[in-house]
């Protein structure tokens, strides 16, 4: 999102024909879109713990609950996992580069 996002002011502006229509997604196996599905209601469950917080609080870098940080965290994975990117792409500059890469091949003429 940040390698493509438009900005307003410092914040991100989000465009369904710009961040996400063009955005290449894996084809998972079932038991990878299972886990996709078990760790991306971890995360709805962790929030539900918290039901008077915001999402400004929940997701504060410094005060983000643990569960909901975890929740996360195994969600990555899961996803990573997914694009077959778990354990070779170690950093958001290099995701950001095989994503690109996937877009290109998805967008070349023939």
């Amino acid at each position: 999102m940040r390698a493509v996002a438009g900005r307003l002011k410092s914040d991100y502006r989000y465009s369904n024909t710009v961040v996400y229509n063009n955005f290449p997604w894996p084809t998972p196996t079932d038991a990878q879109k299972a886990a996709i599905e078990h760790t991306a209601q971890a995360i709805l469950d962790a929030r539900a713990l918290y039901p008077d917080c915001s999402l400004a609080d929940l997701y504060d870098e410094v005060t983000m609950p643990v569960e909901l940080r975890r929740a996360h965290q195994a969600n990555d994975k899961a996803v990573m996992q997914a694009y077959g990117f778990w354990g070779s792409v170690k950093t958001e500059s290099d995701c950001v580069a095989r994503l690109m890469e996937m877009y290109a091949r998805l967008t070349q003429t023939k």
